[in-house]
């Protein structure tokens, strides 16, 4: 299917509303229009990349004399603009004879628009329409077919090649419209059930939030949108919606809290940290034990350092994990083989709370007398004090390299992959 033409962005409710009235480049109404701008700034002509439709309420015409707003035009023109449309009224009562005479002399269509209508309106409702039409023509046939959604999660995720006027306008199309002071979060989930029931039961929970959502082969992604009014931590708060919404035997994966308004790579960042982490809480053993009933819910920043000591993905950082693990921890290990214990895993647990006894007994289900002797046979092997501040950072990151060593051999989850 062909782009969308200047004809049919002139056909446009709120392109009519203006009371539009063509003074030059009748000839060009039918080439195509890449997207929609608009722009005050008179030198906005050396932001273009060819193709746009420039919207100015002429501001930058109104203090400048006869050549200048001939250049004005002819730049437009070399840089391959689409057209020109300047709001009569305001700040410039008619249109400056010379601009029409250059844009006519160039074949540049040129528009007066006669009523006022926010940009915002019509870069909105056109970019919308390009967006549609480019998608509905593409000649790549993607696993998701015509789901937009689907396939705007996918870019986002893949980090693919975006502008932010790009996505807001997909997102639009897809009636995601996060708003003002609205924070976004990924979430992924895997299961057996890979319908979004889960996600449509949390999103009602969380009241008023919305959700941008697709069933890929490993996962079901999710972009979720909190009003701002929603108080308190948003991912713990998003965390206790799964654990209510989602079934027994799924995993649900929620990564960072980022701004509606931080740019589409923040949107991307959340997506990609949430699939990282649902792969690691696929792969890796659980750092504590996991409850009997219930789904397992977790996040990017409890999996922080798993994360890390993964980026660039599982395998490339195997041996470099190992060579820490054996360093920090080769004589507890070399205990662990010739006597059935679970030292390694006590050392952790009692890391990862704040060396707290009465904690670390409770999550491991035994008295703090045994958990006394455990504590005293770790640090005789090792030669050390595990309360050291100095080492705590050393020994933690080697528990972790540990667990995820140890889920290496497990087998990979299909249709999922480190984007982190």
């Amino acid at each position: 299917m062909p782009a969308l033409t200047l004809r049919e962005v002139l056909a446009l409710d709120p392109v009519r509303a203006t009371e539009p009235e063509l003074l030059a480049g009748e000839a060009a109404l039918d080439r195509p229009v890449r997207w929609v701008h608009s722009s005050e700034v008179y030198e906005g002509a050396n932001f273009l990349d060819g193709g746009e439709l420039l919207l100015t309420n002429g501001f930058g015409l109104t203090d400048t004399d006869a050549e200048i707003r001939r250049r004005y035009v002819r730049e437009l023109a070399a840089r391959g603009a689409s057209g020109l449309a300047v709001e009569i009224g305001r700040s410039l009562p008619t249109m400056p004879p010379e601009v029409t005479d250059e844009a006519r002399r160039l074949g540049l269509p040129l528009l007066a628009l006669h009523r006022v209508v926010p940009f915002v309106r019509i870069t909105e409702a056109a970019n919308r329409a390009i967006v549609a039409r480019g998608l509905s023509g593409r000649s790549v046939v993607r696993p998701w077919g015509d789901d937009h959604t689907a396939a705007l999660l996918a870019d986002l995720a893949d980090r693919a090649a975006l502008n932010q006027p790009e996505v807001e306008a997909r997102a639009a199309l897809a009636g995601f419209h996060p708003g003002p002071g609205a924070r976004l979060i990924g979430v992924s989930v895997h299961g057996a059930a890979r319908d979004a029931t889960a996600v449509d039961r949390a999103v009602r929970l969380l009241g008023g939030a919305s959700a941008l959502r697709a069933a890929f082969p490993g996962d079901v992604l999710t972009l979720l949108a909190l009003p701002g009014s929603v108080s308190g931590d948003p991912i713990r708060t998003v965390q206790e919606a799964f654990r209510t919404a989602a079934d027994p035997g799924l995993t649900v994966a929620v990564g960072h809290a980022v701004e509606a308004g931080s740019g589409w790579l923040r949107w991307s960042d959340t997506l990609r940290a949430a699939r990282t982490t649902l792969e690691l809480a696929l792969t890796v053993p659980a750092a504590e034990p996991a409850l009997p009933d219930g789904p397992l819910v977790t996040s990017a920043r409890a999996l922080a350092l798993e994360r890390e000591l993964t980026r660039g993905g599982i395998d490339t950082n195997r041996d470099r994990l190992a060579r820490l693990v054996q360093h920090a921890l080769g004589p507890l290990l070399a205990w662990e083989a010739a006597h059935p214990s679970d030292l390694v895993r006590t050392l952790e647990v009692h890391l990862r709370h704040g060396c707290s006894p009465t904690r670390t007994a409770a999550l491991l289900h035994i008295g703090r007398q045994s958990l006394y002797q455990r504590l005293e046979r770790i640090e005789s092997l090792l030669g050390l004090e595990i309360d050291d501040p100095d080492l705590l950072g050393e020994l933690l990151a080697a528990v972790c390299a540990h667990r995820v060593v140890r889920g290496m051999g497990a087998t990979q989850v299909r249709g999922l992959r480190t984007v982190a």
